[in-house]
């Protein structure tokens, strides 16, 4: 951090000293991903001068495409619209795809129009796939060996490519009809005798994902398979793209925000630099949804109020019954949904995902209810107490871990997202089931404990 405020001080002085040359270089030096902050302190006209310098460089689209989603407006608002034209232009088509969705609608269409027309034709096939897709994620700059080619050819046709490609990691072989055939690693090529051909060098039936497919499929794929590019296919087994992995990073930390959010009931696009009217809006509906649920959780309380008059150490020990089962309930919540974002639980294994988190529930209940009981006793000088805390703690540690695993896979089964709601579900549920077990052991042992 140290270092970024060192940087832009620097940087502010020679913009307002005039000495854009100097700011040229020290730009230079900097990355596109440590760009991305520096732009974020700036004002309008700063910005629109650091541009210009990164247009010089060429490093315009690499520094706006590392920019965090929710600095992209002010941005904007610095730039006119031919800017952003040239900005969007020099991305790769799923990075021109989102950076353009991000673009205020009343800019939108009046920016695409600037567009070259090769780009804004990319543009429109890309958005013929369903969002969140892999046939999104795609780039359409990848290189193909004819399945007829020899060695050397392939070596000739990868370097007449130039810089034109994304990294080439793996060369996709194709037939005269497109239909992916398989993949030759660079290595296998490069060793190869000059006159073999792609066919008799390639790995046949290389892992693919359909252009239509979640593009959540594809980095689950790459991830498994430990894949650097992966090809995307049409219906009919032609090859349409690659999908690199720095694509499949994106979508993994996106995903994984996702499903974040959504436990702690918060909105995909509520981030660090929202505005704090827009993050108002979008927090405010699950915190009234917990406030509603808090209610029914106090009313259940109030059931027991006459217990709670009689004995009123019972009080003291209701905030660890609830906290102890509600961290429970999370901890086989995220574990569960974990599994599921990653493809390791399917309905087939959920029972036994289920078994194992109510047995490891049950095993942390009974140590916990054993230490909890113990102290309460030595504290409060009464035995039963005890007794009563031990087996509350027991009974509802053992529910959280039930319903932490069962919620999320029930909503997978009903076609829900898991992570949606999970969060406020259990920890209400075990709140519930917590304070009516507690309560419910202590009205029953009440001649004991008054």
């Amino acid at each position: 951090m140290a270092g970024t405020e060192s940087t832009l001080r620097i940087l502010r002085r020679l913009l307002a000293s005039g000495l854009t040359a100097r700011a040229e270089r020290l730009l230079a030096r900097l990355h596109p991903a440590d760009l991305g902050p520096l732009l974020s302190a700036l004002t309008p006209e700063e910005t629109r001068t650091v541009i210009d310098l990164l247009f010089r460089q060429h490093r315009a689209a690499d520094t706006l495409r590392e920019l965090p989603p929710e600095l992209l407006p002010q941005i904007f608002e610095a730039l006119g619209d031919e800017r952003i034209a040239q900005v969007v232009a020099r991305l790769e088509v799923d990075d021109m795809l989102e950076f353009v969705e991000r673009l205020p609608e009343e800019r939108r269409e009046a920016i695409e129009a600037l567009l070259p027309e090769d780009k804004r034709t990319e543009l429109e096939k890309a958005r013929l796939y369903p969002e969140q897709s892999a046939g999104r994620l795609m780039t359409t700059r990848f290189l193909a060996l004819d399945e007829k080619m020899t060695a050397q050819e392939a070596i000739d046709t990868i370097r007449a490519s130039g810089d034109d490609q994304e990294a080439i990691t793996y060369l996709y072989v194709v037939d005269e009809k497109r239909h992916l055939r398989g993949v030759v690693p660079l290595r296998r090529l490069v060793a190869a005798p000059p006159e073999r051909t792609c066919a008799e060098l390639m790995i046949e039936n290389p892992i693919h994902v359909r252009a239509a497919a979640d593009q959540e499929e594809a980095a689950q794929l790459v991830a498994r398979y430990n894949l650097l590019a992966i090809p995307v296919t049409d219906d009919e087994g032609r090859l349409l793209g690659v999908i690199t992995v720095d694509d499949v990073i994106d979508v993994i930390t996106e995903e994984a925000t996702e499903d974040m959010y959504h436990l702690a009931g918060l909105h995909d696009e509520d981030r660090v630099f929202s505005p704090p009217t827009a993050a108002m809006r979008q927090r405010l509906p699950w915190l009234l949804l917990n406030l509603g649920a808090s209610f029914l959780v106090a009313y259940v309380i109030g059931i027991f109020e006459r217990t709670l008059e009689q004995s009123v150490a019972l009080a003291f020990f209701m905030p660890m019954v609830s906290g102890m089962a509600g961290n429970g309930g999370i901890q086989s919540l995220t574990v569960i949904t974990r599994g599921i974002a990653l493809g390791e639980i399917e309905f087939s294994s959920g029972l036994r995902a289920v078994a194992k988190e109510f047995g490891v529930a049950v095993g942390v209940g009974a140590v916990t209810g054993v230490v909890a009981g113990a102290l309460a006793w030595l504290w409060q000088g009464n035995p039963f107490l005890g007794v009563v805390l031990a087996a509350a703690m027991l009974v509802t540690m053992a529910t959280a871990g039930i319903l932490g695993a069962a919620v999320p896979l029930l909503l997978k089964t009903l076609g829900y997202d898991p992570a949606v709601g999970s969060g406020v579900v259990v920890t209400t549920l075990t709140d519930l089931f917590g304070f009516a077990f507690f309560l419910g052991i202590a009205t029953f042992m009440l001649d004991r404990l008054a």
